[in-house]
C-alpha cells in the first residue's frame, strides 16, 4: 500500500467520516473507494473516446439499414416534443 496524503475540503472530509461510521469501515476505506470509483469513470470515458475515434460511420449506417423500419413497441416511444440533433437528422436523410 502507498501512503497519501492530501488537504480534502471539510464538508468533504465530514461526508466520507459519516459514511465510515454509518457502514463500520475505515474513513481510508471509503477515501479508496471513491478514489477507485473516480479512476474508473475517467478511464471509462477515456475507452469511449478512443473507440468513438475509431468509428466507422458508412458501416454503422450499413448495419442500421438493415433495421426493419416499423413503430417501436409499446413503452419505447420516444418522449412527447423530442427532436432528432442535427448529425441524427443528417445521416437519416443519407440513408433514406
Amino acid at each position: 500500500m502507498t501512503k497519501i496524503e492530501a488537504n480534502i475540503p471539510d464538508y468533504l472530509a465530514k461526508q466520507a467520516f459519516a459514511v465510515a461510521e454509518r457502514e463500520n469501515v475505515p474513513v481510508d476505506q471509503i477515501v479508496a473507494l471513491a478514489l477507485s470509483a473516480q479512476i474508473a469513470s475517467w478511464k471509462g470515458s477515456d475507452d469511449m473516446a478512443t473507440r468513438a475515434k475509431r468509428a466507422d460511420m458508412a458501416t454503422f449506417d450499413r448495419i442500421m439499414a438493415r433495421v426493419p423500419d416499423v413503430p417501436p413497441m409499446p413503452g419505447d416511444e420516444l418522449p412527447e416534443g423530442y427532436q432528432r440533433s442535427r448529425q441524427t437528422s443528417q445521416r437519416a436523410e443519407r440513408r433514406a
